[in-house]
């Protein structure tokens, strides 16, 4: 058996096991008895709006590489989890699914107290658009009280093009600026969420003219660790290391985190945090 082939069968045993655990009374499939348990092909075709051959050739190794296109449907009429998907894209193509934009979601309580283990590390939870959707103490204390920005206004864009105290905070803002525009537009363009973002950047073509020179220059950056210096209205300067994490099983969230380099540092931002919140 060639590997191809090889590769077909497992994608064919995988959907046919996802098919035989949905309820078809759960999706208005009644009044028949089944041999079976599970929907039967065509009614997942029906569902996923492909040719019931298609998919039937597709369970038997028959039907030849799927499009993503396709694999989505499927997904969807399988009722199947990120994970799930994630698993039949490798299957079906041999490569995770795109990023895709799923708006601003905000996260599990588990993924909040990942953040809160953290401190006194300042860390975010940021999307493919650049919103932060969580953060830890640490990080309100060190960046900015995103809990008083509007859901709206919660943006590292924004933040940093329309915030003096952000412009203030950066050692380099023009080079921070640009950086933050190249890899917005490169995880924006991934995520397919140019309709998302064109009202936020025509926003910012109208406040700020250092946003709408950076946006038309067209250029593109990576995200890579490296160090970020602060200063900070209390504490002074200070010097991070700043790297980004992906979310498991949400490939559109990105964890950020800053380590202080100095332990003093460290101990400097536990004892700024130590102090009573003012009212």
């Amino acid at each position: 058996m060639s590997t191809h082939a090889g590769k077909e069968n497992r994608l064919g045993t995988y959907l046919r096991d996802r098919r035989a655990k949905l309820d078809p009374a759960a999706f208005g499939f009644r009044g028949q008895r089944r041999r079976t348990p599970g929907l039967r092909r065509e009614e997942v075709a029906q569902r996923a709006h492909i040719s019931p051959t298609w998919y039937t050739w597709l369970e038997q190794g028959r039907g030849g590489a799927p499009s993503a296109d396709v694999l989505d449907r499927i997904a969807h009429a399988l009722m199947l989890t990120e994970v799930e998907r994630e698993h039949l894209f490798l299957l079906g193509l041999g490569r995770p699914p795109e990023v895709r934009y799923r708006g601003n979601e905000g996260v599990t309580p588990r993924l909040q107290r990942v953040l809160d283990t953290l401190e006194p590390c300042p860390a975010i939870i940021r999307t493919a658009i650049w919103d932060v959707v969580a953060w830890n103490r640490a990080a309100t204390v060190m960046l900015t009280d995103y809990a008083a920005l509007p859901p709206e206004q919660r943006n590292i864009l924004r933040f940093i093009f329309l915030d003096p105290h952000a412009r203030a905070a950066q050692y380099d803002w023009e080079s921070v600026a640009r950086f933050v525009v190249g890899a917005f537009r490169v995880d924006a363009a991934r995520a397919g969420a140019a309709a998302e973002v064109e009202p936020m950047v025509e926003d910012l073509c109208r406040r700020s003219p250092e946003f709408k020179a950076m946006w038309h220059d067209n250029e593109v950056s990576h995200f890579v660790e490296a160090v970020k210096h602060l200063r900070h209205p209390v504490l002074g300067e200070l010097a991070f290391e700043h790297s980004a994490f992906a979310v498991d099983g949400r490939p559109d969230l990105s964890m950020v985190v800053y380590n202080p380099m100095e332990q003093a540092d460290l101990e400097r931002i536990a004892a700024l945090m130590a102090q009573p919140v003012s009212v």
